[in-house]
């Protein structure tokens, strides 16, 4: 599978805008691609006025993004404030070739910003099968819950977007690195860059691990897109030879 992270500056709470910066950028992305990632809260940045931007389920930019999907034959995911029966969600939505959606809601709200006082907590871990991967959908703060992210499906990718600070980039290299390892998977994960409305600066750092911690695409501090071939058989033979995951431990999250 073929993957493109895209890393980005965001027009702080205006969609439109931020719409048209990413379909220049996705119109550049080879028609090869198969899927393609954008960061946490793209189409507004990381805000806390739920009810000021919020867009349904049949909003303009999920309709956007329906419609590039399709117009690029590849999937398209990334988070956005939804509103869905009078309650607001952080919600990553992944949108098929076909335009199918499957979505999960961001389980671990940012307390620290305030960000449980506005929105609702995911309920369900979401996988995702997608070419015959299947596909761990994160956002940013979860990345910090090892449990909630460990490998009991057999996912092949785990992926993360985020509003990330500069000033913790250091935890979010390793920790990526650390649930690369942990789990024997790809891990993708797609930041923003620049200086957000509330004056927090991004530096971006989105990056590809591969199943042995390695870098496919190094963590990137400029604007661009960023594309890697992902090899599921090369991670199914290093399973195989190191099967840590057989002596992984069972348990059930209470939710």
């Amino acid at each position: 599978m073929k993957i493109a992270l895209i890393q980005s500056e965001l027009y702080w709470e205006d969609a439109a805008k931020n719409r048209m910066s990413f379909e220049l950028k996705i119109n550049q992305i080879d028609s090869d691609v198969n899927l393609i990632v954008l960061p946490e809260m793209f189409s507004t940045g990381f805000t806390m006025n739920a009810s000021e931007v919020a867009e349904t389920m049949q909003g303009e930019t999920v309709l956007w993004m329906q419609a590039m999907a399709k117009q690029k034959d590849c999937a398209i995911t990334g988070s956005l404030v939804i509103v869905d029966n009078n309650q607001y969600y952080n919600r990553m939505l992944f949108v098929f070739p076909s335009g199918e959606i499957q979505y999960y809601d961001k389980r671990h709200l940012f307390s620290l910003a305030g960000e449980d006082l506005f929105y609702i907590a995911g309920t369900q871990k979401v996988i995702v099968d997608y070419l015959d991967w299947k596909i761990c959908l994160q956002i940013c703060y979860d990345l910090r819950f090892p449990v909630f992210a460990r490998n009991v499906e057999n996912y092949d990718l785990l992926l993360y977007v985020a509003n990330w600070p500069k000033v913790r980039t250091k935890a979010w290299d390793t920790l990526l690195n650390a649930r690369a390892i942990e789990n024997l998977s790809y891990v993708a994960a797609v930041n923003r860059i620049g200086l957000d409305d509330n004056n927090f600066e991004h530096v971006g750092h989105s990056q590809l691990i591969d199943f042995w911690g390695n870098y496919v695409i190094e963590p990137q501090e400029t604007e661009g897109v960023f594309v890697a071939d992902l090899d599921k058989n090369a991670m199914i033979e290093m399973r195989k030879r190191l099967n840590f995951l057989s002596d992984k431990d069972d348990f059930e999250i209470k939710i």
